[in-house]
């Protein structure tokens, strides 16, 4: 097994990745609800990786180095249309974890984005959306003070610091909130049905 090969195939996935993200800034349209050609993408990325898992279990550092574990982070983490893969990948990640193989700050994401698509509080508050306000702010989380003790333990800064480099970069990347709260809402729902993170 080559992991060399194997490292340089999931940067490409990454690239291709925000490739594409980059291109939605730039036309003003990231804000504009899930793009259909980035859904292609994620999930095609996800089904390349997911392969790649299959033969070597989860790309840890010691298999292809520091860039290519975090490339498969994020391929994971924006593999929202396959929960199964997510799911799976969050417990593989957290093993890897305990055995001081990956980021515990992966960890700490991936565990929120996986909560926030089940409805459930964060633990770390690092996933953020548009309220109804017209303000990005963390998704639903347990307890502040607890949040920013967890956030303290892994070497992230605080909710608030947080909240306030998420708007500064919305703004940076144009992205604005969308037109009608509660159709988006309403949208949201549907697709994690759809997908299968909610019955």
């Amino acid at each position: 097994m080559n992991y060399k090969d194997i490292a340089e195939r999931i940067i490409e996935l990454k690239n291709a990745d925000l490739e594409f993200r980059d291109k939605l800034i730039e036309n003003g349209q990231l804000g504009e609800g899930y793009n259909e050609e980035m859904a292609k993408i994620h999930n095609r990325n996800a089904e390349i990786l997911n392969q790649i898992i299959d033969k070597i279990g989860y790309p840890t550092v010691d298999k292809g180095g520091k860039e290519a574990s975090e490339a498969a982070w994020l391929v994971i983490q924006h593999s929202i249309g396959q929960p199964v893969f997510m799911k799976i990948s969050l417990k593989l990640l957290e093993v890897a974890v305990n055995e001081n193989k990956a980021n515990p700050k992966n960890l700490a994401y991936l565990t929120d984005r996986v909560a926030g698509f089940e409805g459930k509080p964060q633990l770390y508050g690092t996933q953020f959306d548009w309220d109804e306000n017209g303000k990005l702010s963390p998704k639903l989380f347990d307890d502040l003070t607890k949040v920013n003790q967890r956030r303290k333990s892994i070497g992230l800064n605080t909710l608030e610091e947080q909240t306030d480099i998420i708007r500064r970069q919305a703004e940076i990347e144009n992205q604005l909130p969308p037109q009608n709260f509660g159709e988006r809402k309403q949208e949201i729902e549907k697709w994690k049905k759809t997908v299968g993170w909610t019955k």
